[in-house]
């Protein structure tokens, strides 16, 4: 990345050095589709404000808890693609948040945050269930690159900017589906609920999850919206060939599956 490319937006200076992070803006493109969910729990609250604020302008949506109960509680729902979280925290410590979370059987990818040589900290996450450690002070792009590293493993990233959807190639980023050389445009909307179904392989997704997802948690939205974006999405899957549409369960949600009625 080029110096031009970014720039120093804010330095927390009621940060202990240990803590500081640089929050850049970065020069992404606009058609960057915003999805991924992050919880960050962490109880110090200029570091937590900082990372959202990077993570914000990388596209994803953030979620803040500030004590271990409160980010159990957020967890257990599922809905996140990622949690960052921290060791020490008020009520519940970070080590008994994730052996909760395992035991509750939510495998949400956990990125822990780690004083830097603190290496029994770091084994400690890991037999817990960890899927990766951060130790404090930390670069943006490690954060980043670290994410981007969890999603990779969770499968839910895209290749070469495409996702192979049987006969029908999507970019997320482009807002296109490509059959035999024939390009349909996305809207916005249709893009986010088609990536979502994409990433459970054919699995259901309830009307709640998708609210939660592609608006947010607090949105106006009534399920008489989902059920018209996913109406809107058939039509442009129809459009587009393929066999490709989406199967609707009453009570259960939606799913991505074949029109020979073959699941992802």
């Amino acid at each position: 990345m080029r110096d031009k490319d970014y720039k120093i937006l804010y330095l927390y200076k009621k940060i202990p050095v240990s803590f500081k992070v640089r929050v850049l803006s970065f020069s992404l493109p606009t058609w960057q589709v915003m999805l991924m969910k992050v919880l960050m729990i962490e109880d110090e609250r200029d570091l937590a404000d900082a990372v959202t604020m990077i993570l914000q302008k990388n596209y994803f949506a953030v979620d803040n808890a500030y004590d271990g109960e409160y980010g159990l509680d957020c967890a257990l729902t599922g809905v996140y693609d990622f949690i960052i979280l921290d060791i020490m925290l008020p009520k519940m410590d970070g080590l008994r948040v994730l052996k909760e979370l395992r035991a509750a059987n939510v495998q949400t990818p956990v990125l822990m945050l780690t004083a830097r040589g603190e290496i029994r900290d770091r084994v400690a996450g890991l037999d817990c269930g960890a899927d990766d450690y951060l130790p404090k002070p930390f670069h943006p792009d490690e954060l980043l690159a670290r994410l981007r590293a969890l999603g990779r493993r969770k499968g839910e990233l895209l290749v070469d900017g495409v996702i192979k959807l049987g006969s029908l190639s999507f970019a997320p980023r482009t807002l296109t589906l490509l059959h035999d050389g024939k390009e349909t445009g996305l809207t916005l909307k249709e893009s986010q609920l088609l990536e979502l179904l994409a990433a459970q392989k054919g699995c259901y997704v309830s009307k709640n999850t998708i609210i939660e997802k592609v608006w947010s948690y607090d949105a106006d939205v009534q399920d008489s919206h989902v059920e018209s974006q996913v109406s809107l999405l058939r039509k442009k899957l129809a459009a587009a060939g393929g066999e490709l549409t989406v199967k609707a369960s009453r009570g259960v949600g939606y799913r991505l599956e074949s029109k020979k009625g073959l699941k992802l």
